[in-house]
This record gives structure tokens, sequence and C-alpha cells, in this order.
């Protein structure tokens, strides 16, 4: 049996497929006479169009969307093109080409695609319908259908979790299996339902014809130990098929744990796809990325976890710090993290990170269930800057039910970390089955319904038979929108100042002279303040470079008047220095080794 595992555009191109990789892994582990290929048609048409402007549109899932949704449904061409344009307009983003020629381009070099390959050799195609890929994998399933209407298809990914998968199955009739969850112990069972190995459909999937009122029961993986290393050959045999001039190193993703073992999280809806938390071991992943490095001759992994594991990730990094590799590792983490901890991330190659920092606001991180405190994302932003690991972060304005007192704070907060790399602001959205949308009344928002935007990809009879994953709401949308435009202007002001900061020592900072220390912090009109702190000071800030409760603070200045204590944090607070907040106080200097002069 000849199986084809589709990656269709638009993932980042210079990463392969986990998806399709992890599959074929898993097929060929249960039986290794069948035949599967993985294709990534994203390399050839990011080569065509061009990496960086590919890139662009791979990081917009509304400009990607559009390029085949006009592909899809011709008469949509114009509304298409205004929300290509409009998206990339949000993130910034220029292209050389216009929308039109970007889709011809697509066009073009995805029919290449379906007509380089004989389709009925192919007895099942599996299409990745995850993030930017949901017209695309419609677009392919439908010219596979017309080239040998015998092949079956089956989509799986984020887009069909739960009744998403059930509405694209009934809305699309090229689409004849889609995928509830993770897609290993379905497919498996599909594959030998289809070779009349079986008389039964497997659990996970549901099927063409036959009556499905709700999506199945997820089908899991119990154990991610005992998965197989994924099998990225494919993608470098496309790749190696590029003219030299246009190959490159990739970065391959790697899975430590799917789901999230917090949870709770207001406005994501990142976990549909998965029932509970489940992680690998240390030891297990340390095999993994040391045979994907030896095998691949690749340095660069990216996890693919909404989280990482903790207590295992610290054992993996910490292994790896003892090795003498160059490997570098992105990741998603919680705040959270001691200094010493991030330190061990840093020293075992984790060199870029994203964080769920979402708010610079204590009673906001409550509101939306984030399960950290102010103090905590502080911490994580100064334990990063310190180590030099690259934070990425989101700052979510327009929160139903924010408060001006939030927003004032969230400027406070600013105006306190100006010289840490800022974040990146965000309007909240509303993602199918968040905590949001299945207590709306609680946040105070109504008429729930598709985002908007999704009306100019998709015909009006498409939109009336499919669920998606954003919608749009009624409620205080309009105050939020005045309300957070100071965190917006502030924000581009923080990009700005931080772009201005020159190279070397960090703009805040200090060193330590042993029984003293220089501080140093650049100030938003270019002039440096210096601070020296002797003896017990110096005790109490070096102490504070991880959060600290009040109680042990005063503990390190054993017969001083708790008073005064406090006005030694206070006075160091004015001069943004430390933070004091959730009953706990935290140092915002990172410790700078190097020799060198202060002005």
């Amino acid at each position: 049996m000849k199986i084809a595992l589709i990656a269709p555009p638009w993932p980042l191109f210079n990463r392969p497929s986990i998806q399709t990789a992890a599959l074929k892994a898993y097929l060929l582990g249960h039986d290794p006479d069948l035949k599967i290929r993985c294709m990534h048609p994203y390399i050839p048409l990011a080569s065509k169009l061009g990496f960086e402007h590919y890139h662009k549109i791979s990081q917009s899932n509304w400009a990607a969307e559009s390029i085949c949704a006009g592909i899809l449904f011709p008469e949509h061409t114009k509304q298409c093109n205004k929300l290509f344009h409009r998206a990339l307009a949000q993130k910034k983003a220029r292209v050389q080409q216009n929308p039109d020629a970007i889709r011809e381009t697509t066009h073009l070099e995805m029919l290449r695609f379906v007509n380089g390959v004989d389709w009925t050799q192919i007895r099942l195609v599996g299409l990745s319908a995850c993030l930017n890929q949901l017209t695309s994998s419609l677009l392919l399933a439908m010219w596979i259908k017309e080239r040998n209407p015998d092949t079956f298809i089956v989509l799986g990914g984020a887009s069909c979790a739960g009744n998403l998968g059930l509405s694209i199955m009934e809305t699309f009739p090229q689409v004849d299996f889609v995928i509830n969850g993770e897609g290993e112990k379905p497919l498996w069972g599909l594959a030998r339902y289809l070779q009349n190995l079986t008389s039964e459909m497997p659990s996970g999937i549901s099927a063409r014809g036959h009556k499905t009122i709700s999506a199945p029961e997820k089908n899991q993986i119990k154990d991610m130990n005992k998965l197989p290393v994924p099998d990225f050959s494919d993608y470098f045999t496309e790749l190696n098929a590029l003219p030299p001039s246009k190959r490159f190193f990739p970065v391959l993703p790697v899975e430590f744990s799917r789901g999230c073992w917090w949870g709770k999280c207001a406005f994501c809806n990142l976990n549909l796809q998965w029932s509970a938390y489940r992680a690998k071991n240390a030891s297990r992943m340390i095999e993994e990325v040391s045979w994907l490095a030896r095998q691949y001759g690749i340095l660069d992994f990216a996890f693919m976890d909404n989280v990482l594991p903790r207590k295992d990730a610290l054992k993996f990094f910490r292994y790896f710090s003892k090795k003498e590799l160059d490997l570098g590792f992105f990741a998603e983490i919680r705040a959270g993290y001691t200094r010493n901890e991030i330190k061990a991330l840093s020293a075992g190659g984790l060199s870029e990170i994203q964080v769920g920092i979402e708010a610079l606001s204590s009673s906001l991180l409550k509101r939306i269930g984030k399960g950290v405190r102010l103090v905590d994302n502080l911490a994580a932003m100064r334990h990063a800057e310190e180590t030099g690991i690259r934070l990425s972060g989101n700052l979510i304005m327009h929160f139903p039910g924010s408060t001006e007192e939030e927003v004032a704070e969230t400027l406070g907060i600013i105006d306190l970390i100006l010289p840490y790399r800022p974040l990146k602001t965000v309007s909240f959205w509303l993602g199918l089955e968040s905590p949001v949308y299945r207590a709306p009344g609680k946040y105070s928002i109504h008429g729930l319904k598709p985002h908007p935007f999704f009306a100019e990809l998709f015909p009006r009879e498409v939109l009336e038979g499919m669920d998606f994953l954003m919608l749009t709401y009624s409620g205080d949308r309009q105050h939020q929108k005045k309300l957070w435009k100071r965190v917006e202007d502030k924000v581009r002001y923080w990009h700005k100042k931080h772009a201005s900061f020159a190279p070397g020592i960090h703009p805040l900072s200090f060193r330590d002279g042993g029984d003293y220390l220089y501080i140093r912090r650049a100030h938003p009109d270019g002039n440096m303040a210096t601070h020296r702190l002797y003896a017990l000071s110096r005790k109490i800030y070096l102490f504070c470079t991880d959060p600290r409760p009040l109680d042990q603070v005063f503990d390190q200045a054993p017969g001083l008047p708790r008073e005064k204590v406090m006005d030694f944090l206070r006075d160091l607070q004015q001069k943004g220095l430390m933070f004091l907040g959730d009953g706990k106080v935290l140092s915002l200097a990172v410790h700078h080794r190097r020799p060198g002069r202060f002005d």
C-alpha cells in the first residue's frame, strides 16, 4: 500500500513537517512494507517566491490563507487581495509582488507538484491542516481527487479538531476522512481498514458516508517515550533537489510533550487536539536529539511543545551543557524558572524562548487565568536578558473587561523595564472552545460568530456549513481599543528605544566589586545614571536577583527596622532598579561580568 503524507503551504520553509515525519515513522514501525513518502510542496514554492517573501507571508495566517482561497474560489479574488494587504499591513510586512502575482506563482507551483505524481498508484493521501494550511490542503485535496477519484483523502491537524473536522468533511466532498486529535493510532487503523485487515473503522476518525453526530473521541498515544524518532529523510531529499545556491541548513522540529500541563488560560484554544498532558522523559529526548543531530548533520532544533515539561527539560539541558556541542534550541516555556535554572537552560543551548507573558498587570494576569504573577514575568525577562537568551513574548491588549487601572499599571511597568527586550502587542482574539468562548457571560461578551475575515476567504454557502477556530463577538470592544491605545503607543516607543541602545554593556546592569556593586541604568533621555551599593545594600540586592518574599528580605538585615528596609527598597524601585509587588522583591539589573567603562 502506498501512502503520501503532504504538508501543504504555508509552514516555515526552513523546518520539515514534524506531523508527517512522526506519522511516517510510526506507520513504518508497525508495517515496514508500507510505501510512505512525505511531501513538502512548500519548499519549491518558497524557492520560487524567494525565501524572504515566502517567510513574510507565512508569518500571517490571513495573508497565507488568502492566496489559496483565491484559487479555490476565484470569485473571491478581490476580497482575498484586500485581506492579504490588510493582514501584512498589520504585521508591518512588505513583499515585492502583489497578491495576484503571488497567487499565480503558487497556482503554477502547486499544479506542478500535483501533476508530477501518479496518484493512481497512491491509495491514501494524508494532508496536514494546521496553521496557515486549511485552504491549501483543501485545494490539493480537490486536485488530487480530480486526477484519481479512487485515492482516499484524510485531513488532520489543528483545523480538524473536534467538530471542525466534521464541518470540513460535510462541506468539501474531496475529503473522505478527518482525524480528531493526534494522528498516529487513527492513521495506522485507517491504513489497516483500507487494506481489509480489519472490518472496523478506527476510533479517532470520522468517515464520509458514516452518520456522525459529533466528533469521535481522541485516540492518543499514552506513553510518548514509545514513539519512534520522526523520519525527516524525504524533506532532505527535496531540499537537496534545489539548486545549490538555494540550499540551506534547516531547523529540525522536535517534540518533548503534547498538550499543556497548565491548561487554564482564558484566551487559549491551542490544545484542542490533545486530551491531557503527556511528555517524554529527559533520557528519551536526549537520545532522540543526539540521533537526529548525527543523522542529518543539523545543530539547530525547535521544540514544538506548547510548554516544556519543567523537570525533564532541566535534566535535558543540563546534560547538553556538559557536552562540547554547539547545539541551539528554541522552546516555549512558562515564567517561573529561577535564575540558576535559566542559566542551565542557556548553558545547554537554549538560545531563544517564547514566554507566555501576556500581561504586565497583576490583576489582569489573574483575570486571564495565567497562573503566574507579574513578578514571575519580570523575572523571566530579567533572567533571559542576563543569560543572553532571546526572549519573545506577547502583550495581550483589548481583553474583555480590562480596566483603566490595569492599563495604567501596564504603562508603569513598561517604564520600569524599558531596558529589556520589548514585547509584541497582540489584540485579543476569541478562540473556539477557549474558556472565554465557553463562558461568554463571565466576560460580558455576546453575539459570537465566525471572524469576519472568513467571509473574505469563503463563499456564503461554505460559511454556513463550517465551524472555525477564530470568532468575533460583541461587548466592550470599542472601549478596549481606546483604553489600550496608550499601551500600543508606549510599546512602539519601547521598540524604538531598544534599537537605540548601544551594544556592549547592558542598559540596566551591575558589576560586583566584592563588597560593593556598581549599577547603571540608561534613561530614555540618553543619560546614564550610576549607583553604588555597599555591604548590606549589596547583599540585599544580590539576594533579590530571584523574586524573594518580603519576610526573607527582612531576614537579610537582622536587627534593622523593617520600615528602614522598606524605605531602601522603595528608593531603588523609584530609581528603576527594583520591583516590589505580589509580596515579593526583584532586583532588575543584570550581571555584567566583562570589564569596561560605564561611560
